[in-house]
């Protein structure tokens, strides 16, 4: 069941969005050669609780962190680790969640560490942008499938594989709600998109090929032929005109 927010829920997410993208914000300047995953983590619920939140993945599932930090080949769902360092030419993605007044928003973002190959950056861009050229369809009166397909169609055009076994999600006062967002075509049209729907879309993006695997972690998932990964997600609001991100800075 897809819930439709009430105009109370939206701000409160509008809240939480907007701690959340100053979290990013703050991580973003932080990252450097030397720093330890598990630092970056420490750094992140220190932040998310300095501005009277709680981080959304602490302890969800089982997972021992708040920020997910994925280095390089890892897709999704790093554990942070004292004897894992940031080093020059790394790419780090953060996935990071808060909770405010019971209200959940979801973001993430690929940074670059120190001076990074080309070919690096290319994927970060191309993840990042194959989220805004996803959501030009996140109207209402459209289909989910027409967010997924497009990320699909512009990430698959520079060559890059699309993760298939992980996909976006609805959120609001649980983390994780219906509907799916896959970042792929599906058959079905999906649902109609309707004002008061709110959803975290994200597409991972493979250097090269989409299959993947977990590590013995259960948790830290990596791609299977050792490619680079990027991560990209906002949580967006449908409303009855263009969507708006709720994650992000204006």
């Amino acid at each position: 069941m897809v819930s439709i927010k009430s105009e109370r829920e939206i701000e409160l997410m509008r809240e939480a969005g907007r701690i959340l993208a100053r979290v990013h914000e703050e991580l973003e300047h932080a990252l450097k050669p030397g720093m330890s995953t598990l630092d970056v983590d420490r750094l992140g619920e220190k932040i998310i609780r300095g501005y009277g939140c709680i981080p959304s993945f602490k302890n969800y599932n089982g997972y021992p962190a708040s920020i997910c930090v994925s280095v390089n080949d890892e897709v999704v769902h790093g554990i942070p680790n004292k004897h894992h360092y940031l080093k020059e030419g790394d790419i780090v993605s953060l996935d990071a969640g808060v909770i405010y007044k019971g209200y959940h928003s979801d973001a993430a973002r690929t940074h670059g560490i120190g001076q990074i190959s080309p070919e690096a950056q290319k994927l970060i861009d191309v993840t990042r942008q194959s989220f805004f050229e996803g959501i030009k369809f996140a109207k209402a009166g459209n289909h989910l499938n027409d967010i997924s397909s497009a990320i699909q169609a512009y990430a698959e055009g520079f060559g890059y594989g699309v993760v298939r076994d992980l996909v976006g999600h609805g959120i609001g006062s649980h983390l994780h709600e219906d509907p799916e967002v896959p970042n792929f075509s599906q058959k079905r049209r999906g649902i109609l998109l309707r004002p008061g729907m709110t959803l975290a879309i994200e597409p991972m993006i493979n250097e090269g090929s989409w299959d993947v695997v977990w590590m013995d972690d259960d948790w830290t998932v990596v791609t299977r032929d050792g490619s680079l990964s990027a991560h990209y997600e906002n949580t967006i609001l449908i409303t009855e005109g263009e969507p708006e991100i709720l994650s992000l800075l204006k």
